[in-house]
């Protein structure tokens, strides 16, 4: 078991669009460089965003599929890598205020992984969280700030977006 969590300077909804984007997922997550939906509409149930991960020479195909989404506040999948088995990773979001506390937990499923997961494994998986927090603080949070920067001076806006995805 690996559990991590990070208060991250903007509202959960921001924070929830970042995970919502599939196309964003290489952005935050650590190891995967690159990564493209390949299945469903992210991130419903089912959906699959396909990766390739790098553990130093090595190049391993994966694949991410949704397993349980609560809109704005869960989002679980399992994470397929190879040989090395599946794991599942749960991102809990919760409202901080004006910020929003993420919490990411991580349990092998299948294979190899959970097979070998000793406390050296442990270890090294709350620093792969660690550094995957603190990229998606920076995506978020870049994100936010480019809205802000947007937004015309004086504008009021709403706190959620609406049907059109607009905030005015």
């Amino acid at each position: 078991m690996a559990v991590r969590h990070r208060l991250i300077k903007t509202p959960a909804r921001t924070v929830w669009e970042v995970l919502a984007d599939g196309s964003r997922h290489a952005d935050w997550v650590v190891g995967a460089p690159s990564s493209e939906p390949v299945r469903g509409q992210w991130p419903r149930l089912g959906s699959a965003i396909h990766y390739e991960s790098r553990i130093g020479p090595l190049r391993l195909a994966g694949e991410t599929v949704v397993r349980r989404c609560e809109r704005g506040e869960a989002l679980e999948f399992e994470a397929r890598e190879g040989p090395f088995g599946t794991a599942r990773i749960a991102v809990r979001l919760r409202p901080w205020g004006n910020e929003c506390l993420v919490t990411v937990d991580e349990h092998p499923l299948r294979g190899a992984d959970g097979r070998l997961r000793r406390a050296a494994a442990k270890a090294l998986t709350r620093i792969r969280h660690g550094a995957m927090l603190a990229r998606l603080a920076k995506v978020c949070e870049a994100d936010a700030a480019e809205w802000e920067r947007r937004r015309p001076l004086g504008q009021v806006v709403a706190s959620e977006p609406g049907r059109d995805g607009t905030r005015a």
